[in-house]
């Protein structure tokens, strides 16, 4: 009988040790998942702005690549026999022909006023420094990134104001064109013997 109440005990005290367990992890695997909270899933909105960062960031690197003193550079200065380049515009009215482009499209999804001294899509005279070119750069995708964040389901597909096109195309336009004179930029720096960023370390 000794042996039976011993084993008896035991038993007890097995049980109630692995029902203290079972209720401290069914009181700990909360608090662990709330310790890491799930992603929120991708929307068109967040799709549309991871864009536009993208470009932003590559146009930029591109500007930072160039040498100050090479900013007036066109290919016309080459004068490669057999080429058409003239009138072309000087890697410093690229920069700004993206970002005055950026305020043109974006704004109309945000309703931004535009800034002065755009010039039909050449940006401002008075900018004269690399760090001037490349602020205006910054501020222009700041309204592309404001006019992201606007794209809800209902009101992406919405005709903008001033224009005949949905607000979700007149985003993506934006991206378009800005990617169309990064190559345009990128050739640029070849011609001057730098390779662009995008493409160090890496086989072309």
């Amino acid at each position: 009988m000794r042996q039976i109440r011993i084993i008896l005990l035991s038993l007890l005290v097995i049980a109630a040790f692995t029902a203290f367990v079972l209720h401290r992890s069914s009181q700990l695997v909360p608090l662990a998942s709330a310790a890491q909270p799930r992603p929120a899933p991708p929307t068109v909105a967040s799709i549309v702005d991871c864009e536009i960062s993208s470009i932003e960031q590559q146009i930029l690197d591109v500007a930072e690549a160039m040498p100050e003193d090479k900013f007036n550079f066109s290919p016309e200065h080459l004068n490669i026999p057999g080429s058409e380049y003239k009138s072309v515009r000087s890697f410093t009215v690229q920069l700004k022909h993206v970002a005055a482009s950026n305020y043109f499209i974006w704004s109309h999804l945000t309703g931004d006023k535009l800034p002065d001294g755009l010039n039909d899509g050449n940006g401002p005279e008075r900018l004269k420094t690399k760090a001037g070119f490349i602020l205006f750069l910054k501020h222009s995708f700041a309204l592309g990134d404001k006019a992201a964040g606007a794209l809800t389901t209902d009101y992406m597909l919405q005709v903008a104001q001033r224009s005949k096109s949905t607000r979700l195309h007149i985003a993506e336009f934006g991206i378009s064109h800005a990617s169309d004179r990064y190559g345009q930029m990128v050739e640029y720096l070849r011609m001057n013997g730098i390779v662009p960023p995008a493409s160090r370390g890496k086989s072309d």
